[in-house]
């Protein structure tokens, strides 16, 4: 996966811009959560390189950029979860799940 790391607040609105053209998937990762490792690591092994050209993905590092994931909720109006996934399109959420729900199926259902 390519991911591109969701570092900086100015990239929330690099991300809306994006999504008008290509889906952008946020992917919410706290590196001390072993739920959060799981569904990482379930995405990750269902996850096909053509899947690239599909939708744009992000990830964020939720302890090293707490601040930027409460920014992320905000702007997308979702409530925050830790793991958790965001679909954007068109500069708004259109899905989102956290925990065992992120499920690359779902995730790809919705593009």
């Amino acid at each position: 996966m390519n991911w591109n790391k969701l570092t900086e607040a100015s990239q929330i609105q690099e991300i809306k811009a994006l999504s008008e053209a290509k889906p952008v998937m946020i992917f919410k990762h706290s590196t001390r959560c072993s739920i959060s490792s799981m569904s990482l690591d379930r995405l990750l092994r269902k996850w096909k390189d053509v899947d690239n050209e599909k939708v744009t993905p992000y990830f964020l590092d939720l302890i090293a950029s707490r601040d930027l994931s409460d920014l992320v909720a905000k702007e997308f109006r979702v409530a925050h979860e830790s793991p958790q996934v965001l679909l954007i399109k068109n500069g708004q959420a259109v899905y989102n799940n956290s925990h065992y729900g992120i499920a690359y199926a779902d995730i790809m259902g919705k593009i």
